[in-house]
């Protein structure tokens, strides 16, 4: 591996500096104190002195970190012998419970530091966070007492709450019982590259947390070495790189590590094998920025130059996966089952860690940007960036919002990601997700009692996001059937919680390819059921506004179903509309079935809590949402069965009628060798095993499409070494081809033939005219 000591210091210098980030004048210190940079978190903490109570829209702020502190301190114990903190946080068997002791603590420190705050410098408050730490450290946190339950909780949450409440509070706390409470700290985190109680090598976000730990520790202690290896863990120097949170983890070259962390294709996995774009990644980047923010410009400054992928994940890993604020619910793991996570909640850590990344990024990146911030913050209509975010991120949102700037436009885009079975297909009025796994990826995270029923998430679900911005927010999660999600190919059987989680698919056989600046992609899936012996060949055919699926060699034991819509309804009042070979849903789209093959509807009211679903942090409050389901039943016990329909997102019931009327689409095969369709100007074909369909032959399992003059090719097994396909079209030149690609003639046609050995389940393409 390249010496990355060597190119730390020569390569990107600088490059993530302290200058103006956040809008807060801060000054580059190229010989910072640690005093310096504790200002400069306290900064980032609350804003900085920047912040003026008398602006409006920074009074909001003010008043929600007020309302936090307010909560926390009305129901705060202060009695002499109290033997808990907070009635609803005193368990001593449960981690999270020690480190939301230290959170509150924090929202009380946080009011006390913020300018223009109700309880700015106010004695009782600081009072309350000395003796609540003082409290915590006699009674849950030190180096005397046992942890138990979650390491995350002694390690990074709590530690991490505990750490900036004194950075918060640093004057008003005497020096030595700081460094009492600095030693607990690093007790538990001393190491930038380690974590857990058995110190397991750190990976992903939690390298990342760990890391920033110690470094807000090391600057309350005045630790420069502690800071010199903070650094250094962020490119995992120790471990030659195998680890860096940086550098993709399919980068040529690279030593193999756990396999967590970003692909140069967009995908991010954490966990060892969960797609978690949405969860560990949004943090990785917020917690990053962060970090950076807080070394940038002085001897500790990250020079990696792996550090320019984080404009990679910005563009990639992050911006396909949201729409108008919602983030795609197949990337965010078991969040998606915690109520305060609903699905535009988490766009604010990435609009927030993409902010602090602006100031100091190069002119080009900082343009793309400030034209991505401001359109991500501007399309959500449904949640207001402005009045949920800190102030500091508030200051530096404005000021984006105020320049002349243009704002980037809606994406329109099909992106596909390999590395973890998922699509994103965004046109002008829709975006369709796509979530499947396989033999490298796992179905669902089911861990410390969370996402009890997320049985089928990966089990070909379809997410349909359209002008019904709070659809997934809207307490969708609890109280949608999990057994009929979207898309689906189910065995009905009832699963216990958390049933058969953490696994892989038996298949190889998942993935697609999509043809480059058009939004045109074949989708395929061997789907085999966990812990049943279901199986199904599904594709999904993309094509600009039209999405075709077709269904084959759907086996089981039980009865099984095929989903094609399960929508909550805005007002459970809108109109569903049958008709033989196609039905059409009021404010949703419509759908067609050329084999007029007869499908089940329900329209009914659920009702559910999210307890149901989360038992660390759901709530018992029941919710009841309206839906309309469509499904194929294929039986009991099924043998050979299929389906075929076309999907017609945000279509009227007029355009849904005329569609099915002149159905300008034809399925040319749907087998267990190959599915295909043709729509005007698209051949479009999933080849199971070497086959023909029309001017297609090819030797082995493949995904082909061909769009106009372009052959888009991909071995979506991931397995072989090279893939042939033969074009039987004989009017035809080559124009160009992609690295790796051989394009020969045979007999009238074309041969072409792919280099796949690296692509990972990536297309490559041959163009003709």
């Amino acid at each position: 591996m390249p010496d990355l000591t060597l190119r730390r210091r020569t390569v990107l210098g600088g490059m993530i500096g302290g200058a103006a980030l956040l809008a807060v004048p801060t000054p580059t210190w190229a010989d910072a104190s640690t005093d310096e940079l504790r200002l400069r978190w306290q900064t980032l903490l609350t804003g900085g002195p920047i912040v003026d109570p008398a602006d409006p829209d920074l009074a909001v702020a003010i008043a929600r970190v007020d309302r936090l502190a307010q909560s926390a301190l009305a129901t705060l114990d202060r009695s002499a012998n109290r033997t808990t903190l907070w009635p609803d946080l005193a368990s001593t068997t449960l981690s999270n419970h020690v480190a939301s002791n230290f959170r509150r603590i924090k929202q009380i420190a946080v009011a006390w530091a913020t300018n223009g705050s109700a309880y700015q410098g106010n004695a009782s408050a600081a009072d309350d966070i000395r003796g609540a730490l003082e409290w915590m450290h006699t009674n849950r946190y030190s180096p005397t007492l046992p942890r138990y339950d979650n390491d995350y909780d002694w390690e990074i949450g709590g530690a991490a709450a505990f750490a900036d409440t004194l950075v918060l509070l640093y004057d008003v706390i005497p020096a030595d019982l700081r460094t009492t409470y600095t030693q607990a700290i690093n007790h538990y985190t001393p190491d930038p590259n380690l974590w857990r109680a058995d110190r397991q090598i750190a990976t992903g976000a939690n390298r990342v947390w760990i890391a920033t730990v110690v470094a807000v520790r090391a600057v309350l202690d005045g630790d420069t070495a502690a800071l010199v290896r903070v650094r250094d863990a962020i490119s995992d120097m120790e471990g030659s790189g195998a680890n860096s949170v940086l550098a993709f983890n399919d980068a040529p070259g690279r030593v193999d590590g756990t396999g967590e962390g970003f692909y140069s294709d967009g995908s991010f996995l954490q966990h060892y094998k969960h797609p978690y774009n949405g969860g560990y990644g949004k943090e990785l980047l917020g917690t990053l920025s962060s970090l950076l923010y807080l070394l940038g410009g002085t001897e500790w400054t990250v020079t990696d130059p792996a550090l320019e992928n984080i404009y990679g994940w910005i563009n990639d890993a992050f911006d396909p996966l949201m729409v108008r604020g919602d983030l795609m619910g197949s990337v965010c793991g078991r969040e998606i089952a915690r109520p305060s996570k609903q699905n535009h909640a988490p766009t604010q850590t990435i609009i927030e860690g993409t902010l602090r990344l602006i100031p100091a990024a190069p002119a080009e990146r900082a343009t793309e940007l400030t034209a991505l911030v401001k359109q991500w913050i501007t399309e959500d209509t449904f949640r207001d960036f402005l009045t949920v975010t800190d102030p500091a991120s508030l200051v530096a949102a404005r000021s984006i919002l105020a320049s002349s700037a243009a704002a980037r436009g809606p994406l329109v885009l099909h992106k596909q990601y390999p590395r973890m079975d998922k699509v994103a297909h965004h046109r002008p009025k829709f975006t369709i997700g796509l979530s499947a796994y396989s033999s490298r990826i796992y179905n669902y995270e089911s861990i410390q009692t969370e996402n009890l029923h997320g049985w089928h998430l990966s089990d070909g679900m379809v997410l349909l996001y359209d002008d019904d911005l709070g659809h997934y927010s809207g307490d969708y999660w609890p109280t949608v059937d999990p057994y009929r999600l979207p898309g689906t190919t189910i065995d009905t059987r009832r699963l216990a919680d958390s049933y058969g989680f953490r696994s892989t698919s038996a298949a190889d056989w998942v993935g697609g390819v999509s043809v480059p600046q058009r939004t045109i992609g074949a989708y395929g899936m061997d789907l085999r059921g966990h812990g049943t012996n279901l199986r199904a060949l599904k594709s999904w055919f993309l094509i600009d506004d039209v999405m075709v699926c077709l269904g084959s060699d759907i086996t089981g034991e039980g009865a099984v179903e095929t989903i094609v819509e399960n929508r909550k309804l805005r007002t459970g009042d809108e109109t569903f509309t049958t008709a033989p070979g196609w039905c059409h849903l009021d404010g949703t789209g419509g759908y067609v079935f050329p084999d007029r093959t007869p499908v089940h509807a329900l329209r009914e009211n659920r009702t559910a809590t999210w307890r149901e679903i989360n038992l660390k942090y759901g709530t018992d409050t029941p919710v009841t949402r309206p839906y309309q389901t469509v499904w194929f039943a294929h039986g009991t016990a099924p043998v050979g069965q299929g389906y075929f329909y076309v999907q017609l997102p945000t279509a009227t019931l007029a355009e849904t009628k005329s569609f099915a009327g002149k159905l300008p689409v034809q399925r040319l095969r749907a087998d267990s060798t190959a599915h295909a369709v043709r729509l005007p100007n698209v051949l479009a074909a999933n080849f199971w095993t070497a086959g023909t369909v029309a001017e297609l032959t090819v030797g082995g399992p493949a995904s082909v499409v061909v769009a106009g003059g372009t052959v888009a090719i991909s071995d979506p097994t991931q397995t072989r070494d090279s893939v042939t396909v033969d074009l039987d079209k004989p009017d035809l030149s080559l124009t160009k081809a992609d690295a790796g690609v051989t394009v020969s003639r045979r007999g009238r046609g074309w041969r072409i033939v792919v280099d796949t050995t690296d692509r990972h389940g990536n297309a490559a393409t041959a163009c003709f005219h």
